[in-house]
């Protein structure tokens, strides 16, 4: 193999490894079968090109046996798992007779390869690959003509397989094919995984959000994809009164007040308002940490609560980071139709405060709540937004700036 396509297959190989990592990373948040789904095809696949690339330590007849129990193996499970996951397994009665038909084809085709001289039974082998892909993209193709959401991402996906599966193929039986060859069967398997990793993002977004909503109920608030305010009232009940033997525990209650929200919906409407709030939420959920709980405080404001927060240190820079991340500009957009969402064409910086008040269990919820939101909407009148209760002085001050680390 010249360096050229040893470049190609390299960068087959790289998406291979991403895939899996990040199949890895969706194991870790419970997301169990999205993650098997996406690690066994991203092994499948690159197990699939290292047998079909001549890679593996065998020679001669050998190689062409397990070549051909490689293809049937490959072609079976990459076929069941892209029925289960553009969902063609939900009608029991067709996964079953897909199922079954699968196996016995797979079944027969290693059994007649065994009658056969060794080099047959890969050209028997690969014709079945070839044969399913086709099976499945018109099963596809039907899905999608009838309005299937993920239908045409599977004709995609399928028209990437069967080229990348043909051309590897070919590699297999020939032996002496060129670096173009070797290109456009590398590009496809790209193509291939990427389409299946965005589908199974879809599946994993929507997983996420549908966990939320499971957890939440009506209570679920859809802009935000946090905790409405009910909800928020409720999560603060809870986390005040669970006591742990009895004792009280020390609690954090970080409030985070948007001045201007109200003047852009006055000056730009309700999308825009929305749109605000809708980032400000996004970038508020990706900087706080999981142990952090969240909620939205009315129509302008969200609520940060901290569980066992012993150290005011560790508060006072969760409420800097939270502060440094939402007073970044933004481009927002004032259309609700498609084609002007992202058109970005009003700029707009919102005017936080940020209160952050160290407390225990045996103080009243509303009463903690109220002093935090009092405290960020006074933070409003200082330079650097943050404000907490100063205990010496008794009343509302300016958080001062974060001390320097000794080293």
């Amino acid at each position: 193999m010249d360096r050229v396509a040893a470049a190609f297959w390299g960068a087959f190989f790289c998406t291979a490894s991403l895939m899996l990592v990040l199949s890895l990373a969706a194991f870790a948040r419970s997301h169990r079968r999205v993650a098997l789904m996406a690690g066994l095809t991203s092994v499948v696949s690159a197990a699939f090109v290292v047998a079909y690339l001549g890679w593996l330590p065998i020679e001669g007849a050998v190689e062409a046996r397990v070549l051909a129990h490689v293809a049937v193996a490959a072609a079976v499970s990459l076929a069941w798992m892209l029925m289960s996951t553009f969902g063609m397994l939900r009608q029991h009665a067709v996964g079953r007779r897909a199922r079954v038909l699968l196996l016995a084809s797979g079944a027969a085709v290693l059994a007649a390869g065994w009658l056969v001289d060794a080099g047959e039974a890969l050209a028997m082998s690969s014709v079945l690959a070839l044969a399913v892909g086709a099976a499945m993209l018109v099963i596809a193709m039907r899905g999608a003509a009838r309005g299937d959401r993920a239908g045409w991402s599977a004709v995609a996906g399928l028209v990437f397989m069967l080229v990348a599966i043909a051309g590897l193929s070919w590699i297999a039986l020939s032996r002496t094919t060129r670096w173009p060859v070797h290109a456009i069967s590398a590009v496809s398997g790209i193509a291939y995984l990427c389409v299946i990793a965005a589908v199974l993002w879809q599946r994993y977004s929507y997983l996420i959000e549908l966990a939320e909503v499971m957890a939440h109920g009506p209570s679920y608030d859809p802009v935000t994809r946090m905790r409405s305010h009910s909800e928020t009232g409720q999560m603060v009940g809870e986390m005040f009164f669970r006591r742990e033997g009895g004792a009280s525990r020390p609690i954090g209650v970080i409030a985070v007040c948007i001045a201007n929200l109200y003047a852009l919906e006055n000056l730009h409407g309700r999308a825009a308002f929305n749109h605000a709030l809708f980032v400000c939420a996004g970038r508020l959920r990706r900087c706080v940490p999981q142990y952090v709980e969240m909620g939205r405080l009315g129509e302008d404001g969200f609520l940060l609560i901290v569980r066992n927060a012993e150290d005011a240190r560790r508060l006072s820079q969760l409420a800097r980071v939270v502060r440094e991340r939402l007073a970044r500009p933004l481009a927002l957009s004032t259309g609700r139709d498609a084609p002007r969402l992202e058109a970005g064409a009003t700029h707009w910086v919102a005017e936080i405060g940020i209160g952050v008040l160290s407390t225990s269990t045996q103080v009243r919820p509303a009463q903690a709540v109220a002093t935090a939101r009092a405290m960020a909407q006074t933070a409003w009148s200082y330079a650097s937004r943050l404000a907490f209760f100063d205990p010496r002085l008794q009343q509302i001050a300016e958080l001062p700036p974060q001390e320097p680390q000794a080293r």
